[in-house]
């Protein structure tokens, strides 16, 4: 019985962990502030997308979610009174999205306390471990370009990873990366 209860409990904890994880995603934001003032964006167009001949399209760039990413983008940008615009735009859009493998410490010769029974690590010892944690980053992206000068006024990413998923869940975590990342934008 005691067991069921520990149990239920690392479950239970480990599952509002999660969410607080989806709730508050690190967006990284840079702003030409040079420029920021001087642009107002009421049109935009695409700066491009993603190209077919590109060897990561396969790997990376799902062309799904390349459409699910640009509508989201759209809807954010229309929420704001900036439309799309037929030809010469105030504003030029980009965005990427895209995965690698990262690798974080600890690294040979280093100690680090972690998860474990028993004797482990580079010295020997009970709770250690040395080895390097190794995971997946997904990472989204939206820069603003001036219209006329074609100059770099914003840019913003979220680590969102898309990894395995498709459909309405993949459309889900876009949604919330988009979301994330204007709420950086420069006003």
């Amino acid at each position: 019985m005691m067991n069921q209860l520990i149990r239920a409990g690392v479950v239970s904890v480990a599952v509002v962990a999660g969410l607080a994880a989806c709730a508050s995603l690190r967006v990284t934001s840079d702003v030409n502030a040079a420029l920021a003032g001087s642009v107002h964006c009421h049109t935009f167009a695409w700066a491009g997308s993603f190209r077919a001949n590109n060897p990561l399209r396969s790997g990376i760039a799902n062309p799904l979610n390349e459409s699910r990413l640009r509508t989201a983008i759209s809807s954010h940008l229309a929420s704001m009174g900036v439309q799309p615009a037929t030809a010469d735009a105030d504003c030029l859009i980009g965005y990427g999205m895209g995965a690698h493998t990262a690798i974080e410490g600890p690294f040979p010769g280093t100690w680090d306390y972690g998860y474990g029974w028993g004797w482990h690590g580079a010295y020997g010892g009970p709770w250690g471990w040395n080895e390097p944690y190794v995971y997946h980053e997904g990472i989204i992206a939206v820069d603003l370009y001036d219209g006329k000068s074609k100059q770099p006024v914003w840019h913003a990413s979220v680590e969102q990873s898309l990894r395995g998923l498709t459909g309405p869940a993949a459309e889900q975590r876009i949604e919330a990366a988009v979301a994330a990342i204007f709420a950086k934008y420069p006003h």
